[in-house]
């Protein structure tokens, strides 16, 4: 089996759901506690050992890339002052690490992860959608990649919603259960 090495971060999305604080600010550049919500999808990525991060940004997402290059002025200030550079450590993508492409309009999801596809080629992949914050040990994409080197197949991450609220949401229909791993029957997008 192929390892799963690659990663798509659909991040092109206006954030109008989040407006006035995404009018200026990408949404994934919101801060939670003490990073923001980008910071801790690349974390999970990382922690389930994927290589390449493929950002697909759109029109005002620049800062999303600058926020994982080296920031030379800010370092050497630093390091004048006596200052421990750690905390930019998470920060830093490494050479090759992270490629950005993209989306030239916001036509969607789907549409995000096909800009990806020269990059991605024909191997394996995870999508991440820092939106999405979800706290766990391991994390979900380490406990996903496990699962598919056992199942094999194509894996996605489910949460329960209202029922009330399942037109907002794609909807599984759920089949055989093997511990935390659910076969999808079937899918609907935003019923």
């Amino acid at each position: 089996m192929t390892k799963l090495r690659k990663a798509v971060f659909p991040v092109a999305g206006l954030g109008t759901r989040l407006l006035p604080a995404t009018k200026a600010i990408p949404k994934e550049l919101l801060t939670v506690v003490d990073r923001p919500l980008i910071q801790y999808a690349v974390d999970e990525a990382r922690e389930a050992g994927i290589e390449q991060l493929i950002f697909v940004t759109g029109r005002g997402k620049s800062a999303l890339v600058d926020y994982f290059d080296s920031a030379f002025e800010l370092e050497a200030t630093m390091r004048e002052k006596g200052k421990s550079l750690d905390p930019l450590a998470s920060s830093r993508a490494g050479f090759g690490e992270l490629v950005s492409v993209r989306q030239q309009q916001p036509l969607g999801l789907g549409h995000a992860v096909w800009c990806a596809r020269e990059v991605v080629g024909n191997e394996p992949f995870a999508v991440l959608l820092p939106d999405d914050l979800m706290a766990g040990t391991p994390g979900a994409l380490k406990q996903m990649v496990d699962a598919w080197e056992k199942h094999g197949g194509n894996m996605l991450c489910t949460e329960e919603v209202p029922h009330d609220r399942t037109g907002s949401y794609g909807v599984i229909t759920p089949g055989k259960q093997d511990g935390t791993v659910t076969e999808v029957l079937g899918l609907v997008e935003k019923p």
